[in-house]
């Protein structure tokens, strides 16, 4: 009824398919990928709110040493939201670089 031929690629077919199916599985480096996505998150609203406290700081310090209140304050709060969207891009990159990377293995043993 059945080659043997047939068995032996079958079960070649369905490891070739457990191993696809292991390679995308939600874990990153044994840490569940929604837990990975949560921290770049939290890295990036970290990121976004130091750049602003930094430009904040700068800015009324300067204020304070020159006697102009609300210039140097604007100024340096709105550098610092420049800087930290600036600093989130580029960790945002990181981060689809490292799962282009990760994608990379899985997609060539399809081929």
């Amino acid at each position: 009824m059945s080659d043997p031929n047939d068995l032996e690629r079958l079960k070649a077919l369905d490891e070739r398919l457990r191993s696809l199916k292991k390679a995308q599985e939600p874990t990153v480096n044994g840490v569940a990928q929604g837990h990975e996505m949560a921290h770049f998150a939290w890295r990036m609203v970290t990121e976004l709110v130091a750049g602003l406290l930094i430009g904040f700081g700068i800015g009324y310090g300067l204020d304070t040493v020159f006697d102009t209140m609300p210039l140097f304050l604007v100024l340096f709060i709105l550098l610092g939201l420049v800087a930290g969207i600036r600093v989130m891009m580029r960790t945002a990159q990181d981060a689809q670089r490292k799962s282009t990377q990760a994608a990379m293995p899985a997609k060539n043993e399809g081929d």
